[in-house]
């Protein structure tokens, strides 16, 4: 048997690397509050105090709360517990990695009933950087009270975060600058968390419980990416794209939409709403869910460029279950990587989604067309949709052939992209026939029929004369 010896990474130096995983202040408060998520929580507070170098952050929930095993356990980067497919959490190191990377003072405060035990743990960067040890603090309430505080009384979990040297970087950290500055942080955060989270707080997640948060007392809007309230908003039929990775075949779900011009909205406020907290260009593309959670708002990632013409198309991409990997997912949770045997399938999908959204905002608000019948009436039509279900049916059938004949290659990325292309091009041009056709207004007897032919009882009566 080898001999062994263990290895412990240098505390001071390793903790310092682990500031810099990708995360911003939306993202690390984000990834706090798939924490109290996870904990069964019903209501999340985010507050933010104003007091210079002595600033601090605080999110609160009232989830199940933890002993202080569980908590000792928590505070381990890399932390020792199974994750089950539906989990928010992946990695063990979300609590900590996302904290310090704003903060230098990371207290947690729990209990799991009302008049338990209070357990504090921390860590303290200025400890950690003098004794060179990966030791956890243990402060008492009367020590920190901005994190025990909140309990009194009550079950559930306290982050709060002190010296914020990664929020502020001003040589006058309480200058009125700042300030102004983190006031402003706190509306963002507020943005973020009402993108991100906006199914759980809709309750489309799927989830038992309802979830409210609020940042600073205020209520957190959700904010639907699609529209769907809109009258004019386009649902497209949902694709179900197959592919095959390290001989293991995959499904992801797919969701196109193209959302109204600003003239088709209900209101003004509804389109400013709408536009997102990048705007209208920025927000176009794909959005990215993991177990009903945002993780990508937009962007194309490299399967197309961003353009003014298709800046109404956003897609709905779901990641299957245990695909972290497959996809490359980042610790911040904010980022992924399509894979290669996806990208031909699903820059099909974007390529036609595209071409309806050009279609839709080049489309003038008050032509004849428009008048008549909206896309979404066509869209309903019986006609229409006996036609779009046989077209589906033929290319998933015809998928599921190519998939069980063909070994992954370049030719079966080619078919598929053609498929793709095909159904989408068909299904907006459908759309389009049914729109005009049915406000086309029927010529009278004697008039010529609008496309310059002869109404239909001319041609039989000359039929007949001759």
């Amino acid at each position: 048997m080898r001999r062994a010896t263990e290895v412990v990474p240098s505390a001071r130096r390793l903790i310092k690397s682990l500031r810099d995983l990708g995360y911003d202040l939306q993202a690390a408060i984000a990834d706090l509050v798939d924490n109290s998520i996870a904990a069964e929580a019903t209501i999340v507070k985010v507050e933010t105090h104003w007091e210079g170098d002595d600033s601090w952050i605080r999110i609160t929930d009232d989830g199940v709360g933890m002993t202080l095993g569980e908590l000792r356990e928590a505070m381990r980067f890399g932390t020792r517990r199974d994750y089950f497919d539906d989990d928010l959490g992946r990695f063990g190191l979300g609590l900590k990695a996302a904290s310090l990377s704003q903060s230098s003072h990371l207290t947690v405060a729990s209990r799991t009933t009302p008049t338990g035990r209070l357990h504090l743990a921390e860590w303290n960067l200025e400890h950690v950087e003098d004794s060179d040890r990966w030791e956890v603090l243990h402060p008492s309430p009367r020590e920190v009270p901005e994190a025990a505080r909140p309990l009194d009384g009550r079950r559930g979990t306290v982050v709060l975060w002190r010296r914020l040297d990664r929020v502020f970087r001003y040589r006058i950290p309480d200058g009125k600058r700042a300030k102004a500055d983190f006031d402003r942080l706190a509306d963002e955060v507020a943005q973020h968390l009402a993108m991100v989270f906006h199914r759980f707080l809709s309750n489309e997640a799927g989830r038992d419980l309802p979830l409210q948060i609020s940042v600073d007392g205020n209520l957190v809007v959700p904010w639907d990416p699609f529209a769907k309230t809109e009258h004019a908003t386009v649902a497209m039929p949902k694709q179900r794209l197959r592919f095959v990775h390290d001989s293991t075949k995959h499904v992801v779900d797919v969701y196109p939409f193209v959302l109204p011009t600003e003239a088709a909205f209900s209101s003004p406020a509804a389109h400013r709403r709408a536009a997102g907290p990048q705007l209208w260009n920025r927000q176009q593309g794909f959005y990215i869910y993991r177990n009903a959670r945002l993780i990508q708002s937009g962007g194309w990632n490299r399967l197309r460029t961003a353009d003014e013409h298709t800046k109404l198309a956003r897609i709905r991409v779901e990641l299957p279950a245990n695909s972290e990997e497959l996809f490359q997912l980042n610790i911040a949770k904010t980022q992924v990587r399509i894979p290669t045997a996806l990208r031909p399938s699903l820059g099909a999908v974007a390529s036609g989604v595209a071409r309806a959204a050009q279609d839709a905002y080049r489309r003038p608000m008050g032509s004849p067309s428009e008048q008549r019948t909206s896309p979404e009436s066509a869209k309903s039509d019986p006609r229409g949709q006996v036609l779009r279900d046989l077209v589906r049916t033929v290319t998933s059938a015809v998928d599921a052939l190519v998939a069980e004949e063909v070994i992954e290659s370049v030719a079966l990325a080619r078919i598929r992209h053609r498929m793709r292309n095909l159904e989408a091009r068909f299904a907006s041009d459908l759309d389009r026939a049914i729109s005009e056709g049915r406000g086309r207004p029927r010529p009278k007897s004697g008039q010529a029929a609008p496309s310059g032919r002869a109404p239909r009882a001319q041609i039989k009566d000359a039929a007949v004369g001759s």
